[in-house]
Parts: structure tokens; sequence; C-alpha cells
């Protein structure tokens, strides 16, 4: 059964895209509001008024700032509409979460023995400490994981309210 079939990881994705385009939006609005600050500034300093304080930096920290969230806003929804194409194939395994460092994870899977098999060794995607944070407190809980290419997992857990991304992890 592909594991976009579960209601639980429709409602995973859905919120993960949400983020997404919460991001992108948030990105777009600073850029106009950069754009209007701009055009306000001209228009009072053309009707010879005189030029507000910190006005340019200002439009500059808005319209850069905001293109640079809207990128990852962009990034973020290209990631969870390639993850759920990945989902609607691909079916869940289950495991148990090992941490192995702080975004180290192993995965044991369903009926793992330690004298005979080797966990799944990923590296966690994330940037963001929060979600990180995350991954460790599911340390010795059931998880899902699924491949979704050669070098890219996903993993979730119950309650966990979102989709994880992780890496083959490099061997040592």
């Amino acid at each position: 059964m592909p594991a976009l079939d579960d209601p639980q990881t429709r409602t995973d994705l859905a919120a993960l895209r949400a983020g997404a385009l919460r991001w992108l939006a948030g990105g777009v609005v600073a850029v106009l509001l950069g754009w209007l600050l701009g055009a306000a500034v001209v228009r009072i300093t053309a009707d010879g008024g005189a030029r507000p304080p910190f006005a340019g930096s200002m439009v500059v920290l808005l319209v850069v700032g905001g293109v640079v969230v809207a990128v990852i806003g962009l990034g973020a929804w290209l990631r969870a509409r390639r993850w759920t194409a990945a989902l609607a194939r691909e079916s869940w395994q289950h495991g148990r979460l090992r941490i192995a460092g702080p975004a180290l994870l192993q995965v044991e899977p369903a009926g793992y023995d330690e004298l005979t098999d080797e966990p799944l060794r990923l590296q966690l995607v994330s940037t963001a400490v929060w979600r990180t944070r995350a991954v460790q407190r599911l340390d010795g809980a059931e998880v899902r994981y699924a491949e979704v290419s050669p070098r890219e997992w996903l993993l979730t857990a119950d309650g966990a309210g979102t989709v994880y991304g992780a890496r083959r992890a490099a061997r040592r």
C-alpha cells in the first residue's frame, strides 16, 4: 500500500506544504512592502520632503530578505511536491529510531537483530534546530520510513505532525 494512502501521511504532507507556502508568501509580501516603501520614499523626496531616516536600508533589507525567504519557501514547496510524488509509489516501512549524534540517526527495521543486521544510517537534512530537537525526542520510538531516492529517505512517527527528510550518512 503506498504511503500516501495513509490519512496521517496526507495530513503531515499538507502541513509541510502549508509551511512552505507561508515562507513563500511571506517573502513575496516582504518584497512588495520593500517596493512600496521605496516608491513612497521616492515620492516624499520628489515632493521636496526630507528623506526618512534608514528608509534606504529598510528597502534593501525588505527586498533582499524577501527574495531569500521566497526562494526558501519555493524550494520547500518543490521538495514537498517531490516527496508527495515519491510517497504515492513507495510504502512505509516500520522500525525503531535511535539517535546516534546531533543529526545522525539509525533506523532499526522491524525484526532487527543486532548481531546480524545493519541499521539504516541517516543524516537529518533539516537545518532548523527545532526540527532536529523534535527528531531527537523520538529516540527509541517506532517510526515509519520510506526511500525517496537512493540517497534520500523520509521518516515520520505517530503524532509528529510532519515528515522529516534525511540522507544516507557517509561511511567513516
